[in-house]
């Protein structure tokens, strides 16, 4: 067998997400069915992710990975994929490879693109030994509304809304606590995150872009802390308030989930290859109040 990392991005507008869903579109059904296509699997390969996305959420930097029978990849010998080369001999696995971009572009719709293929250094799980994932959320609040030719990745708030407002109710929310508050809660998973960067930049157009940072998220993590700092910033909320809904760590009601248009995965970093075995390792220990490890969830 080999393991494959892809590098991906998709516009998750008419998707149902990224996970496998009987009788849905979904990111993960697309890429697996086109793989088995393509390599002419007898069953579609499973993908494993580095960040679950939720329906309408996209991602620009998205990160996967899939184990395949060596000889699987000897099908993007045949003509018309990477073909031999001019004195007949099989291509080397770069070339396959590189062949495989090229034949999942020809074969996937265009909201969604597979940049990169490549073999997964030893140790390498695109879930488990990732250190951090980073998105981003966009947000306008132009009197006369968004941008329309954006309209599926920018999120209109009809309030004007005061980016130093909600910086000053994002400093109560980072670092590492039990985000129940903000997510919803699944049998068995923690809700301890350490939200390593939220903070908020009113760009040259006036578009306002919060860059969001954690080892991990649980289901709608993200999308709850912008709708908390949404109120806060159209003041209807103090900027006290993000703060103490945190520490009750129970859902508040007061609480909007924001919608999913507006996020979007960026970057998913990992560390050198000599640790990423070990990470991976360290992220499947579940964590506790009393003891805590890494997180064994990733979902937004």
């Amino acid at each position: 067998m080999v393991r494959l990392r892809l590098d991906l991005g998709y516009d998750g507008t008419d998707f149902s997400g990224w996970a496998r869903q009987p009788g849905r579109r979904t990111v993960q059904g697309e890429i697996e069915q086109a793989l088995g296509r393509i390599l002419r699997l007898g069953e579609p390969p499973s993908l494993t992710v580095a960040g679950r996305t939720d329906a309408g959420v996209h991602a620009r930097g998205q990160v996967a990975h899939v184990d395949l029978p060596v000889e699987a990849l000897a099908e993007l010998d045949r003509r018309g994929s990477a073909g031999p080369d001019v004195e007949g001999a099989p291509r080397g696995v770069d070339e396959r490879l590189a062949a495989l971009v090229r034949r999942l572009a020809g074969v996937l719709a265009q909201d969604v693109r597979v940049h990169r293929v490549s073999v997964a250094p030893e140790g390498f799980d695109a879930r488990f030994s990732a250190m951090s994932r980073r998105y981003s959320y966009r947000v306008s609040d132009a009197p006369g509304g968004g941008d329309p030719l954006r309209r599926h990745e920018i999120v209109w708030h009809n309030r004007p809304l005061d980016a130093d407002a909600m910086n000053l109710a994002a400093v109560r929310l980072r670092g590492e606590h039990d985000f129940a508050a903000f997510c919803k809660k699944r049998e068995g998973a923690t809700t301890i995150r350490e939200l390593q960067r939220l903070d908020w930049v009113r760009q040259d157009d006036g578009l306002l872009v919060a860059t969001v940072v954690a080892d991990a998220f649980c289901h709608s993590m993200v999308r709850a802390l912008v709708g908390s700092l949404l109120a806060a910033g159209d003041g209807r909320r103090p900027v006290e308030w993000p703060g103490q809904v945190l520490a009750r760590a129970v859902r508040d009601s007061g609480v909007h989930v924001a919608p999913a248009h507006g996020l979007c995965l960026e970057e998913v970093s990992y560390p050198p290859e000599e640790r990423l075995a070990a990470r991976a390792a360290a992220t499947r220990r579940v964590r506790t109040a009393s003891a805590v490890g890494d997180a064994p969830l990733e979902h937004e």
